[in-house]
């Protein structure tokens, strides 16, 4: 096959399977209301960075021309200032939340922050571990440690065997010194996604709360917080939200625990009344208690295009598409790279699998770059041997995953991916 050539590849098994998959897409019509600056590129990287909704072009133009521009600093009482609970309440029924549940604040990283540690801090001295696994995304790991040494707690992280949940691993170590449990609901690295109810519940079993990051699963996977009773969640805005680089994430906090519960960064947007400007910190009730300082306004408007595109198709389609993509690839997978010396990194089962499927090569790295560079391509790669494919429903289709196995077999045969090798990049 010729590198040079990037299809579509109309005599490859598998492509009128794709086509006529397409076809019959709910979610065919979402594509165009996305941003394709390059028609020949196939983008599998919405599960890192989600594509440019179109009508957050004209969203971002109305709030720097006519608001910030026009009304100026009056634009906070024409509803700015609660613009971060709006649009929390509009995420709410993609978790299965409640209204006054969920608020768009600050980024994952601090919200896990202030999360886990107001639940450790509520928690009996007699609890004195903090639970996770080595899928947890590494970032989580480091915030945990921080909390755990903060609180004079322990952590405890379970070994997997780097694709499924270690579930016989946690049942073993979640127990009545447990103060909390954290993980990722789909891991970063494999795609693997815990059953929601069936951990909270063991968390509960033995007395522990359980926070969840959602960051690889809202948007693509339908969740329950509500039914499954979860504690506390966060989560990103710009994957499968598509709601832009660095766009403010959320937290969710459960009614009754909004009382219980302390933010442990308290800051004048959390105050009952934050422009009396009093030097003593009284918060106020409800969601707004978890936040801490001033939104960044022009990414927060971003945010709600991609929030009322997935609610327009629903999660239960979009969960549906991302599964029968994944499959797809899978098959692909098996039929033009498995021969080639990869190995699928994700797990067997379809209903384990989040919405991107990884696979390993001893020369994951260049392939990958070469895979940018030449083939029009855009995966991305976690060390130290694994590409990841992203599945974005309301804008993959199925002949973009059978082209882009079919570039990626011609890279590798060809030889051309030893060009990239030693190639540097800080974002991978």
């Amino acid at each position: 096959m010729n590198v040079t050539s990037l299809g579509p590849f109309p005599d490859a098994p598998g492509y009128d399977d794709a086509l006529t998959l397409d076809r019959a897409d709910p979610l065919r019509h979402h594509r165009e209301r996305y941003v394709h600056a390059d028609r020949e590129l196939i983008y599998l990287d919405g599960n890192s960075l989600g594509r440019l909704p179109i009508d957050a072009i004209q969203t971002v133009e109305t709030t720097v021309r006519d608001q910030w521009g026009g009304r100026l600093i009056r634009a906070w009482n024409d509803g700015w200032w609660d613009l971060q609970i709006k649009l929390g309440d509009k995420l709410a029924p993609l978790l299965g939340a409640r209204p006054g549940e969920v608020i768009i604040s600050d980024s994952t990283s601090i919200n896990l922050y202030k999360l886990a540690l107001a639940a450790v801090n509520a928690a009996p001295k007699s609890r004195d571990k903090i639970v996770t696994d080595d899928l947890n995304f590494p970032s989580d790991v480091y915030i945990l440690e921080s909390v755990a040494k903060l609180s004079g707690k322990k952590i405890e992280v379970v070994r997997s065997d780097a694709v499924n949940g270690p579930i016989e691993g946690l049942t073993k170590v979640i127990d009545e010194r447990t103060a909390l449990v954290s993980l990722s609901h789909t891991v970063f690295q494999s795609g693997y996604t815990y059953d929601l109810a069936e951990v909270t519940r063991l968390a509960h079993d033995a007395g522990a709360l359980i926070l969840w990051d959602c960051s690889h699963s809202v948007g693509a996977i339908p969740t329950d917080f509500g039914s499954a009773d979860v504690d506390l969640a966060v989560g990103c805005t710009y994957k499968h939200l598509s709601g832009g680089p660095g766009s403010p994430a959320f937290l969710y906090v459960r009614s009754d625990l909004q009382v219980e519960l302390e933010n442990p960064i308290a800051g004048w947007w959390g105050h009952a009344e934050p422009f009396a400007l009093d030097l003593d910190y009284r918060p106020v009730s409800g969601i707004r208690r978890f936040h801490t300082g001033t939104m960044p306004i022009l990414s927060l408007a971003a945010v709600e295009c991609g929030i009322d595109d997935v609610l327009e198709a629903s999660i239960g389609t979009i969960r549906s598409k991302a599964t029968a993509l994944a499959s797809f690839l899978v098959e692909e997978f098996e039929r033009s790279l498995q021969p080639l010396g990869f190995q699928l990194a994700s797990p067997n089962e379809p209903e384990r699998r989040g919405s991107h499927i990884s696979v390993r090569h001893e020369n994951a790295w260049p392939i990958n770059v070469a895979l940018i560079e030449v083939g029009k391509v855009v995966p991305d790669f976690r060390a130290p041997d694994t590409v990841r494919f992203g599945l974005s429903p309301l804008y993959t289709r199925f002949v973009d995953v059978h082209t882009a196995m079919q570039r990626t077999a011609a890279i590798v045969e060809s030889g051309v991916y030893e060009d990239f090798v030693g190639a540097v990049s800080t974002v991978t």
